[in-house]
C-alpha cells in the first residue's frame, strides 16, 4: 500500500486515467487522492469513487506529498508558478507535460521539490501502461516512491532526458498506431468472412498475445515469427505481400515523422 498523498493537477484525459488507475489498483486509498481541475464539476464520478475533488490547486499543493503535474503545456509552468508559495523541498514533483524541461519545471516550482518528468500512455487507466521516465535527483528513496507510482499502473523504465520526445512517440503515440493496426486487422478480418464485432475481439487479442510473447518471453520478434513461418506457407506469404506494400518502412517513417513534428 502506498502511503504518500497524491495530487493531479489536472483532469483532462491522462489526469484522470492516472487518478482511475491508482483507484483500480487497490494500492492506494481514495482518500489519499487529490485530483483539480478548473471545472471541477467534471470530476464528479471520482468523487463518488472516494476522491477529493476541486479547483483549488493551492489546497492541492499543501495536501499532497506528490504532485503530478497533468495540464495541457501552454499552462504547465503558469500553474506551476501560481502554487510555488506552497510546495515543498520534501516534495516529488513529477511532469508528464510534453515538451516542458526539468529545467524549466525547477525554476517555475521555487526549486523546491524534487522533479521528475514522466511519459505514460493512456493504458494507464487499466494498469497497462509503458511509462519512461527521467530525473536528475539522486534520492532514492524518493526515486523508489516515484516508480512504485507508476509500477501500479503498466511497467516502468529509467532513460535520460534527451529521451523524453522519442518516448512520447513510441509510447504515448505508440498507443495510436498499435490501435490502427488492430482496426486495419479487423478490417481485413471482416473482409475474409468474420463480422465486425468478432474481427475486432480476434485481432486485440492477438496483439496482447504477441506482446506478451515478447514481454514474458523476451525474445527477439523475428524469432517468434519465425515458428509461425512455415515453408510454402499462408503466414510468410501474407508477411511479404505487406512488406511489397511497405508495412515496416511507412511504419518506421511514422514513428520518425512524429518525431520531427515535436
Amino acid at each position: 500500500m502506498i502511503g504518500q498523498k497524491i495530487g493531479i493537477l489536472g483532469g483532462g484525459n491522462l489526469g484522470r486515467s492516472i487518478a482511475v488507475g491508482l483507484v483500480k489498483s487497490r494500492k492506494m486509498k481514495p482518500e489519499n487522492i487529490y485530483i483539480s481541475r478548473r471545472k471541477d464539476h467534471l470530476l464528479d464520478d471520482l468523487k463518488k469513487l472516494g476522491l477529493k475533488t476541486g479547483n483549488d490547486n493551492l489546497a492541492l499543493a499543501e495536501f499532497s506529498d506528490v504532485i503530478i503535474l497533468a495540464v495541457k503545456p501552454r499552462q504547465a509552468l503558469e500553474v506551476l508558478g501560481a502554487i510555488k508559495s506552497k510546495l515543498r523541498k520534501e516534495q516529488i514533483l513529477i511532469s508528464v507535460v510534453t515538451g516542458i524541461k526539468m529545467e524549466q519545471l525547477e525554476q517555475a516550482a521555487g526549486n523546491k521539490p524534487s522533479i521528475y518528468r514522466a511519459m505514460p500512455n493512456t493504458a494507464i487507466a487499466i494498469q497497462e501502461s509503458m511509462t519512461c521516465i527521467a530525473t536528475k535527483s539522486g534520492d532514492e528513496k524518493k526515486r523508489e516512491i516515484v516508480f512504485s507510482i507508476f509500477d501500479l499502473l503498466g511497467r516502468s523504465i529509467k532513460i535520460e532526458e534527451e529521451l523524453m520526445n522519442a518516448a512520447t512517440v513510441l509510447a504515448a503515440c505508440g498507443i495510436a498506431y498499435a490501435l490502427r493496426f488492430i482496426r486495419a486487422a479487423s478490417q481485413g478480418g471482416i473482409e475474409i468472412g468474420f463480422d465486425s464485432i468478432t474481427a475486432q475481439l480476434v485481432a486485440a487479442q492477438t496483439v496482447k498475445g504477441a506482446a506478451g510473447l515478447l514481454l514474458e518471453g523476451k525474445e527477439h520478434p523475428e524469432k517468434e515469427i519465425d515458428k509461425v513461418t512455415t515453408p510454402m506457407g499462408c503466414t510468410i506469404a501474407g508477411l511479404n505481400e505487406m512488406e511489397h506494400q511497405g508495412f515496416s518502412s511507412s511504419l518506421i517513417k511514422g514513428i520518425i515523422t512524429s518525431y520531427n513534428k515535436i
